[in-house]
């Protein structure tokens, strides 16, 4: 019997790349990560080529056993630059209808608990609310639906530093939880000590150092892992959270707008 367990395995064999204009990306790139982990990276043309939003040579990535951009791919999410910049996010649009319409009412239980952790109000309409507020309820939208293969591209930029704990933390518990691949790329650190599984050191197109956290941390004096100050502040925060109590309302207890039909 063929198994039923999700392939969100990413093979990286002999990877070049080069701009249309002849200036060379990436270089000779070797890499393999295996389900259940979250890699960070600091290189986003990997990702978008990981995507299949750009075109890779023929046999160089394989993502779940298949090339994502000849075959097209099943169960793997990219939240990059182009997501972030999707003009509909900005428009007179309430929360519930703009969850509703990638799918929240489908999966409710998980829609809830993005809706909690993200600290979304209901209320809110997508032109009058601030950067932050409005990366928070585009998170929500793009995990509403399970993915097997996750591509984040600098995408936590907007976000208060709450946010941004709550957001990583809902993500390593995915990992831990089912099988999924967690790939990163960013160059915000700050409290990430101990979230990943895996690092991938990329210079000038080339992958300079990869593996566990454990052989990167192995030796090494424990005396600058996460920073004490964000450590302070974001227990500030939790208390400040916790004090305030929960945002009145769930996505399941807003009624749809009259003649509104969702459509997938």
């Amino acid at each position: 019997m063929a198994s039923t367990v999700p392939d969100s395995s990413i093979h990286i064999h002999n990877l070049n790349y080069k701009f249309p204009d002849g200036t060379l990306g990436l270089t000779d790139i070797n890499v393999g990560p295996a389900d259940g982990e979250s890699h960070l990276i600091d290189r986003s043309t990997l990702l978008r080529l990981l995507s299949g939003k750009r075109l890779a040579p023929s046999g160089s990535v394989i993502i779940g056993g298949v090339d994502p951009f000849k075959d097209g791919l099943e169960g793997v999410t990219y939240l990059g630059v182009e997501w972030v910049l999707n003009p509909i996010v900005r428009t007179d649009i309430d929360v519930p209808t703009l969850l509703a319409s990638v799918g929240g009412d489908y999966y409710p239980d998980r829609r809830d608990e993005l809706v909690e952790i993200l600290d979304i109000d209901l209320s809110w309409h997508m032109h009058a609310v601030s950067d932050g507020e409005r990366r928070r309820v585009q998170l929500a939208m793009g995990l509403l639906r399970p993915w097997n293969l996750l591509l984040l591209d600098e995408i936590t930029v907007d976000l208060d530093l709450l946010s941004r704990a709550n957001f990583l933390g809902f993500l390593k518990r995915e990992t831990e939880s089912r099988p999924c691949t967690i790939v990163y790329a960013t160059h915000i650190l700050d409290n990430l000590a101990h979230w990943p599984t895996h690092l991938v050191h990329m210079h000038m197109g080339q992958v300079r150092d990869w593996g566990s956290l454990e052989k990167f941390y192995a030796g090494k004096p424990r005396v600058s892992e996460n920073s004490q100050l964000g450590e302070l502040v974001l227990e500030w925060l939790k208390r400040d959270l916790k004090h305030r109590g929960p945002r009145p309302g769930r996505p399941s207890e807003s009624k749809p707008e009259p003649g509104y039909n969702m459509e997938i």
